[in-house]
């Protein structure tokens, strides 16, 4: 804990300098007791321009467990498509069967290259005929510059909404009035992100905050997205990543994830099915605790190594108020169950949290049984 607590005061006296705040966008509650934004090793390309934490970032994750935590994600963008061939056209773009969504209808999607790696990664939410697409700030204007590029002969229109994202997570309370409000699946607290117009941001929080909930950090929130195996695109993944390497961003049955396998033609769907009836991706994104007792954290993008041989790439790191150092990585299947280091610390792979995937792989058996096998 002795660790812990002093990045956490170093990252409370380095943020109260005002020469350190990078620029670009600010959020309104940063100017709220005790906002500090992400410093050093914990600033990463999702992080800028809300509040890492309120002074007390162990202290904030323990109000998901006790009450309603309130996290500022207002740094995320988001795009509107509206028109009658919406459906449609985002249909033939995204890895999301969208075509026949309903009002109310959300849920994660990618965006994949022709080779099947993603490219950008989204949550889509549809309200009122009107499909709402929030992503990072890295990701916003290489994937709206691409989604007008690709609007050819379609009626639809593509603009970014001046919308904040907030997320909710523990108990539920009142919402304030908000475009849209989604409870996402995933493997953590009760979550639910509110949509609310920039200019009501502040007033949103504030009656959020009359009914019971607490401002949190995105510090605390990121230790639950690690936990929940969630990776951000451009921190945790690579231009390599292919959608199989996060198990549980796969559809099936009753699980939207991120990807449907049955939906009609997209980019990339070829790699996708090949992935899913043949084999496995080489790599999966698992959790990884790191040395509590490293003078420093490793960085993203350090390389992950089973002695000399390298078999992954570290993601976002984070420290968690229960396990200390833990972190995301893209870790080779070879190497799940062996001894793993970045550079002079040791990392172990939450073998708990390996993912349990789909055992049946319907184009192997076809082979197999062809064979006689």
């Amino acid at each position: 804990m002795g660790t812990i607590d002093s990045v956490a005061n170093e990252q409370i006296e380095v943020a109260n300098n005002t020469d350190q705040i990078p620029a670009g966008y600010s959020s309104p509650l940063l100017s709220r007791s005790g906002a500090a934004e992400a410093q050093g090793t914990a600033s990463q390309a999702d992080t800028e321009g809300v509040a890492w934490h309120y002074g007390s970032p162990l202290v904030e994750q323990r109000i998901f467990e006790t009450g309603t935590g309130v996290v500022d994600r207002s740094n995320r963008k988001v795009i509107k498509v509206d028109g009658p061939d919406a459906p449609t056209f985002l249909n033939n773009i995204l890895s999301q069967k969208v075509d026949t969504a309903e009002d109310g209808f959300t849920a994660g999607a990618l965006n994949l290259d022709a080779q099947g790696r993603i490219q950008h990664s989204m949550q889509i939410t549809l309200v009122d005929g009107v499909f709402y697409l929030d992503t990072s700030a890295a990701e916003f204007d290489p994937l709206i510059s691409f989604l007008t590029k690709m609007i050819f002969w379609s009626e639809v229109t593509v603009e970014e909404a001046d919308l904040a994202i907030i997320t909710l997570l523990g108990a539920e309370i009142a919402l304030p009035d908000a475009v849209f409000a989604r409870r996402v699946e995933w493997n953590g607290p009760t979550r639910i992100d509110v949509a609310i117009r920039r200019e009501k941001l502040t007033e949103g929080v504030d009656k959020l905050l009359e009914a019971g909930a607490k401002l949190t950090g995105l510090m605390a929130y990121t230790a639950e997205r690690v936990k929940a195996l969630e990776p951000a695109v451009g921190v945790d993944l690579d231009d390599k990543t292919i959608p199989h390497e996060i198990p549980h961003w796969i559809g099936r049955g009753d699980h939207l994830g991120a990807v449907h396998l049955t939906k009609g033609c997209y980019r990339g769907q070829e790699t996708v099915a090949r992935v899913d009836n043949l084999g496995r991706s080489p790599r999966v994104l698992v959790m990884l605790h790191l040395d509590g007792s490293a003078p420093l954290d490793p960085v993203t993008g350090a390389e992950i190594k089973s002695g000399t041989r390298i078999v992954g790439r570290l993601g976002t790191v984070v420290h968690d108020a229960d396990y200390g150092p833990i972190a995301l990585g893209l870790v080779k299947r070879s190497a799940l169950a062996g001894e793993l280091r970045i550079d002079e610390v040791s990392v172990n792979v939450d073998q708990d949290l390996l993912p349990v995937e789909d055992s049946q792989q319907r184009g192997r058996a076809a082979i197999n049984k062809l064979k006689g096998l």
